[in-house]
């Protein structure tokens, strides 16, 4: 997996959740858009601050996040 630059996790900004560049718009509402059937330039007009690599990184996020296991806690 590469590094991904435009990925960023700030407790103070969207309650931790993934954004794009620092920016109160989170990898999942970028997901959502793309899954509801918007295109790639729609997104783009509607949010003019992000950009095409936003969208890529945020599907490549996405993609390396549902490969992941989470593990449940044995706390007895």
């Amino acid at each position: 997996m590469k590094h991904l630059e435009r990925i960023t996790l700030n407790p103070e900004i969207m309650g931790g959740k993934p954004c794009i560049r620092g920016l109160r718009m989170t990898v999942g509402t970028v997901i959502g858009l793309l899954a509801s059937g918007l295109t790639h330039e729609e997104i783009l007009k509607m949010y003019p601050y992000l950009q095409p690599e936003d969208l890529m990184e945020a599907l490549s996020y996405a993609a390396w996040r549902s490969e992941e296991i989470d593990v449940p806690l044995d706390i007895a």
